[in-house]
C-alpha cells in the first residue's frame, strides 16, 4: 500500500466548555495514523493544536507530534515510545516504561487504540497503562485505564476515579463521551 487510505473522520464538540476536535483515521503501509485538529478555550486561554498519532498494525501506540499555540504562544512536541519508556522531546518520562498506549488529554481520539484491541463480546475487558499527556501539556505520566465491552455494544471506560459509558461508531471512535464530548463520524 502506498500513501494513506482514509477510513473515517470523527467530529466532536466539547460539552464541558468551548471547543471542538476533528480527527481523520487512515490506514498506512506501517499501520495507522490519526491526523487531527483541536481548539478549545478554558480559563480565558485559547488553545489550538494539530496532532498526528502513529500506531502499529496491532493498534499499539508508537508516537505523536503535537503543534500549535496556547495563549498566543507557540507549542510543539514529539512524544514517542522507546524500549525505556515514553520520551517527550527526547526527555524520558518517568514511570512510563510499561505504557502501551498514548493518551492525549485534550482529545477523545486516543481512546480509539485500546477500543480497537478490546474483544468484541460483552464482558470482554482490556486493562492498559497509558502514557498520558497531562492537561497542562508539559509532561507525560502513567494513567491506568480499563475498557469493558457492554452488552449493548458501548464500552465502559474507567481511569483515576473517572468512569463513563462510551457510545461508539463502527470505526471505534467514541461518539458520546458523557459530560465531555459529543460527536459524529463520517465514513470515508
Amino acid at each position: 500500500m502506498s500513501g494513506r487510505e482514509a477510513v473515517a473522520t470523527a467530529h466532536w464538540r466539547r460539552l464541558d466548555g468551548e471547543g471542538s476536535d476533528r480527527c481523520t483515521l487512515s490506514r498506512v503501509a506501517q499501520g495507522w495514523i490519526m491526523v487531527g485538529h483541536a481548539h478549545w478555550r478554558d480559563e480565558g486561554c485559547d488553545t489550538t493544536l494539530s496532532y498526528d498519532i502513529r500506531c502499529a498494525p496491532d493498534w499499539r501506540s508508537l508516537s505523536a507530534d503535537v503543534a500549535g499555540e496556547r495563549g498566543g504562544r507557540p507549542l510543539s512536541m514529539r512524544i514517542e515510545a522507546t524500549p525505556m519508556g515514553w520520551r517527550m522531546d527526547d526527555v524520558l518520562q518517568p514511570g512510563t516504561e510499561d505504557c502501551t498506549d498514548l493518551d492525549l488529554s485534550f482529545t477523545p481520539a486516543t481512546n480509539l487504540m485500546p477500543i480497537r484491541r478490546l474483544g468484541a463480546f460483552a464482558g470482554d475487558e482490556l486493562r492498559v497503562a497509558a502514557a498520558w499527556l497531562m492537561p497542562d501539556l508539559d509532561c507525560v505520566a502513567r494513567l491506568d485505564q480499563i475498557y469493558t465491552r457492554l452488552p449493548d455494544g458501548r464500552v465502559h471506560y474507567a481511569s483515576a476515579g473517572f468512569a463513563a459509558d462510551l457510545d461508539l461508531h463502527g470505526s471505534g471512535f467514541a461518539t458520546q463521551y458523557p459530560g465531555l464530548w459529543q460527536g459524529w463520524v463520517d465514513d470515508a
